[in-house]
């Protein structure tokens, strides 16, 4: 079974940031699906937080083109677009393997500790777990790789392709196998 690693350093420092990680989380993993309506007021009470941190993560995630406001009718949750995952791998085709150069040479001893705990996690993954909750840690590992160089225009620029990215796979979860292999590709990086 995957857990959420709680490491200090390691998770969102506001009430916004944590919102924002987890609703972004959501909408890359396809809890909230494409075209489905944000409640702002149930979000903020489901997460135990005020309605302004919720509406700061919602004016993030619409820059992030994850959701869209329409103005006296709501927010929702953006249509996947199949033809962008050409354009996305392109991007992170050359920015990968510069977040995990300098995450070698520049990640912090307790982002070291988080990446190898990781590492170790990513180890228990079996063949046949559940899809969606490997892609759900998957988003994790990645998440940290971006975060580990101490770079946040790098780190904004590669969550926001990989939450664009893993929606995609979402799509066909039931049709991809091997996503459990896909995942533990990560070990030997870490």
């Amino acid at each position: 079974m995957l857990t959420e690693l709680s490491l200090p350093g390691a998770g969102p420092e506001t009430s916004a940031d944590r919102a924002y990680e987890i609703l972004r989380e959501r909408l890359a993993i396809l809890d909230v699906r494409p075209g489905e309506p944000i409640n702002d007021d149930r979000l903020a009470a489901e997460l135990g937080v005020g309605r302004t941190p919720v509406r700061e993560a919602l004016k993030r995630l619409e820059r992030d083109r994850l959701v869209v406001a329409y103005p006296r009718h709501g927010t929702f949750a953006t249509p996947v677009d199949m033809t962008d995952l050409a354009d996305i791998s392109e991007i992170r085709k050359q920015l990968e393997p510069l977040a995990a150069a300098r995450a070698a040479r520049m990640a912090t001893t307790g982002m070291r500790g988080r990446l190898a705990a990781l590492a170790d996690e990513i180890g228990r993954i079996e063949d046949g777990q559940d899809a969606r909750e490997v892609l759900r840690f998957d988003v994790r590992v990645h998440g940290d790789i971006y975060r580990a160089p101490g770079n946040p225009h790098l780190e904004q620029i590669l969550v926001g392709l990989d939450a664009h990215a893993t929606r995609i796979w979402c799509v066909f979860l039931d049709r991809i196998a091997g996503v459990a292999g896909h995942a533990r590709e990560h070990r030997a990086l870490l």
